[in-house]
């Protein structure tokens, strides 16, 4: 992709209104533009950024054998009247009516439209356990939509939904999803933590927030700081290793506001370990056992032929929310370094124009030319402007490898440098290494 055919549209200034670095980030990069409140367009750059995310979460979800499927935005409300929840839920669900005047809702999430997909075409225990998921928009009418895509109204959710005949099934399903959500998030070089959640609006007897630390947040956490210590590269995707991961994490105290004990804070943990910050939820699990299946009579025949009401949990991931996430996390003094598996483009060439040599440009269109050969996805910045412009852009754009051709740069040596980080003269073969490598 050559910069002068990227629609990029930079802002200098945002308004006031845009209180978080990763609001301001993605307005003055172009990533989003705003429709209406809390509702956002994604722009290719910020489009090209979610679409990598998905592909890690959708990866990850395959890895544990969760089969992904489809649902529509909107759902019928008899379904949700079924399991009760549909008084429940509050102001925040869109109902709505057809021109038939059928009641009708924009799915704020899918639990109930899950259980009547399994309850109409699944009767044997010999299909489960079975976990299914889909990557869809939701919509959720926040009274005060703010934080851009932390906290807006429409939003790109990944949630998926574990069917067991037992509860211990179901905490294996339940633990298998722990294990895949900070593989998620380790791979987007995020240091994630599971803490004690209460389940919400969703219901049941366990749950759990994965968090990022940091002073932007919304949700007050409290944890022992050994938790932080807690390799994830040190666990396989087997049960044992699975098992033994969920217990590791839960010998540390951890917890969100709503489940914070001081008395037993002060009791578990020393002072010296206690730490009490904010962070950002970017992905929740519930165990929940019956409080679907059971008022929707999702059953199966168990091997006795006897009717068993089926155990289950639902799990979500903030696809849209995480861009938001890790800008928060990377992006220092304005300079944005996308972490390797998300970044919108492997690398960029800059040439430094010369009024009176056209050589960087036409080495730039060459190395270009190789990159894309070699299956990387390049960006060149073919445009006029300065040197000073062309690396305030880069900087927005946060590509973490950029290729500079400039007064420095030799016949078989390149000035390649990887942001917020050194400056080296490499051979293109060098480059190359370097690319693969990372």
């Amino acid at each position: 992709m050559f910069l002068s055919n990227f629609f990029f549209p930079v802002l200098r200034e945002v308004s006031s209104d845009a209180k978080l670095k990763s609001h301001q980030h993605m307005l003055k990069s172009g990533m989003i533009r705003q429709s209406t409140s809390g509702i956002y367009s994604w722009l290719p750059l910020g489009h090209k950024v979610l679409k990598k995310i998905e592909k890690i979460v959708r990866e990850e979800q395959n890895n544990i054998d969760a089969q992904e499927m489809l649902m529509p935005t909107i759902q019928s409300a008899e379904i949700w009247k079924e399991s009760g929840r549909y008084n429940d839920y509050g102001e925040e669900m869109l109902r709505i009516k057809d021109r038939q005047g059928k009641d009708l809702l924009y799915g704020p999430t899918n639990e109930e439209l899950i259980t009547e997909i399994f309850r109409d075409n699944i009767k044997s225990y010999k299909s489960v356990p079975l976990i299914l998921y889909h990557i869809q928009w939701k919509f959720r009418d926040e009274i005060r939509p703010r934080f851009g895509v932390m906290r807006c109204r429409e939003f790109l959710m990944k949630d998926a939904y574990s069917f067991d005949l037992s509860k211990e099934d179901a905490i294996k399903s339940y633990n298998k999803m722990f294990f895949a959500y900070l593989r998620t998030f380790h791979r987007m070089e995020l240091k994630a933590l599971p803490l004690k959640a209460s389940s919400g609006p969703i219901g049941g007897d366990a749950s759990h927030e994965f968090i990022i630390l940091a002073e932007t947040g919304e949700s007050q956490v409290y944890l022992d700081k050994n938790i932080l210590n807690i390799d994830i590269n040190t666990y396989e995707n087997n049960h044992d290793s699975i098992s033994k991961l969920v217990s590791d994490y839960s010998k540390f105290y951890s917890a969100t506001d709503e489940k914070f004990s001081k008395l037993e804070f002060d009791k578990i943990v020393k002072k010296e370990n206690q730490i009490i910050t904010k962070g950002i939820e970017v992905g929740h699990i519930f165990y929940f056992g019956d409080k679907y299946s059971k008022p929707m009579k999702a059953n199966v025949l168990n091997k006795d032929g006897k009717n068993t009401t089926l155990e289950m949990g639902s799990y979500g991931i903030g696809v849209s929310r995480l861009v938001a996430a890790i800008i928060e996390a990377k992006c220092q003094n304005g300079i944005m370094k996308w972490p390797k598996e998300v970044s919108p483009f492997d690398i960029a060439v800059i040439p430094l124009n010369s009024k009176n040599d056209s050589k960087p440009i036409e080495m730039a269109e060459k190395m270009y030319s190789e990159l894309q050969k070699k299956g990387f996805d390049v960006i060149m910045d073919d445009t006029n402007d300065s040197p000073s412009s062309k690396f305030k852009n880069f900087d927005l754009i946060g590509v973490p490898y950029q290729l500079i051709i400039g007064n420095k740069t030799s016949e078989d040596k390149f000035e390649f440098k990887e942001v917020n980080g050194k400056t080296e003269f490499c051979s293109f073969q060098e480059v190359l290494q370097k690319l693969n490598k990372k």
